[in-house]
């Protein structure tokens, strides 16, 4: 039965269908990289500065996140030199859990030659890949850990 407390979401579910719920525009780039990041065993990198521990989280991304860089992005910070632009073969994965404490998502970034990478996973499949406009929109936004130092 369709009441005023069901609609809303039966008009959330209807909208979701419609828009195919992801945008996977690399599919075999996408299971490359999870498998890469799979046998770097990338929670064994480094933590991103501020994230030392896992943190709750306002953004899309789950209630809380652990964010871990490779040896490519902690070197590049590490240095003396002012960076003015993240160097290639940087990646940035970031888990996403639950209030209750389970992985829910993993979101993947990768600087490539043509720029950032970037993919998002539920259970190994992925659902986002490439440069799809709900993930370029909001990193674009300079809120998230990669892009708060103000460059690409």
């Amino acid at each position: 039965m369709i009441n005023r407390h069901t609609r809303p979401a039966i008009v959330t579910m209807t909208l979701l269908a419609a828009s195919g719920c992801g945008d996977n525009q690399h599919p075999e780039a996408a299971i490359a990289l999870y498998e890469q990041i799979q046998q770097e065993d990338y929670q064994s990198f480094a933590r991103a500065p501020g994230y030392e521990t896992r943190k709750p989280s306002d953004a899309p991304h789950s209630d809380h996140v652990d964010i871990f860089i490779n040896s490519v992005v902690a070197e590049a910070l590490a240095a003396d030199e002012t960076l003015t632009i993240w160097p290639e073969g940087s990646l940035i994965v970031k888990d996403g859990y639950t209030d209750g404490g389970e992985l829910e998502l993993v979101a993947v970034m990768d600087k490539r030659s043509d720029g950032w990478f970037y993919a998002e996973y539920f259970d190994g499949d992925a659902k986002f890949s490439g440069k799809p406009d709900v993930c370029t929109d909001c990193h674009a936004s300079g809120a998230d850990f990669v892009l708060a130092f103000g460059f690409p």
